[in-house]
């Protein structure tokens, strides 16, 4: 999966029945599936059953079992409220009969009222003085350890440069905190609201427990802990567009009993606030 188009075509699901879909997974390096693509899944399933004029302000899920890269994944939606102002859904995903996910989502109609956001940070490097995955790879590759080198070599439909980086060889502990700017891969077709949602909830899921990682990053990262996202949330605010590179800015309050706090804000370039998120992740270290 090496472009936007591909993405899109992953997370377009099969209609089986009514309120039934089935969708494919696609690896990002892992042996198992990445919660961004359960996450944006579902989100596609519970937006194929609500009114156009309903748009997702909010989601949250919990990653039960994890998922086969080899079996497809069947989402069923339950229609739990449909109101005046909001609608409700349910959505349960699932392989061999086994519930491996489920999300909750709320949907609104569009309602004009007062506003304030938080600010993106002014003194932020920008994009083109940073380095992406793959330029890392190029100019570093025969110096980084062997496991990270493969997976920042992936194909992926997303390019990240992240602000702050570390050398691996000489790990330190660091802030609490993880900012990557990301931009999508090839051309960007016109998209709806509902698919700039599912794409955003995918790429969400990116990043997220380095924050967690930080602080201890001198004696552990993903190399000798077990990680996986315990559960996820997000909130969208503001419409935007892809056509340029946006601001992925996390923290993590806390990491206790082999579980990590994190959550922040996503913003486009001129600073304009689209999403909050939060997920607690599992980060037990491997015992020698």
């Amino acid at each position: 999966m090496k472009n936007t188009k591909e993405l899109i075509e992953l997370l377009s699901l099969t209609n089986l029945e009514k309120n039934k879909f089935s969708g494919e997974s696609v690896t990002i390096g892992s042996k198992i599936v990445f919660g961004g693509q359960v996450l944006a899944q579902a989100v596609n399933a519970a937006y194929r059953t609500i009114p156009k004029d309903r748009f997702l302000h909010s989601l949250h899920s919990y990653f039960l079992e994890a998922g086969d890269l080899t079996m497809p994944i069947e989402y069923d939606v339950a229609e739990v409220r449909n109101g005046g102002s909001f609608s409700t859904r349910r959505v349960t995903a699932s392989q061999k009969g086994k519930t491996i996910f489920i999300m909750a989502a709320s949907f609104h109609k569009k309602e004009d009222g007062f506003e304030h956001q938080a600010a993106i940070k002014s003194d932020i490097k920008q994009p083109e003085e940073l380095l992406s995955w793959e330029e890392m790879v190029v100019k570093f590759g025969d110096f980084l350890p062997k496991a990270l080198s493969s997976f920042l070599n992936i194909e992926r439909p997303i390019d990240f440069k992240p602000v702050h980086t570390s050398n691996p060889l000489q790990p330190k502990n660091l802030p609490a905190k993880e900012e990557v700017w990301f931009k999508l891969k090839g051309d960007i077709p016109e998209m709806d609201l509902q698919l700039k949602h599912q794409i955003l909830t995918y790429i969400s899921d990116y990043n997220v427990l380095n924050a967690a990682f930080n602080p201890n990053a001198k004696d552990y990262n993903f190399g000798n802990t077990i990680t996986a996202s315990l559960d996820h949330s997000m909130w969208f605010f503001r419409d935007f567009e892809f056509d340029d590179w946006m601001l992925f800015s996390a923290e993590s309050p806390n990491a206790f009993g082999a579980r990590g706090l994190c959550r922040g804000n996503i913003f486009t370039r001129d600073g304009k606030l689209v999403a909050s998120f939060a997920q607690e992740g599992l980060m037990r270290p491997i015992k020698k």
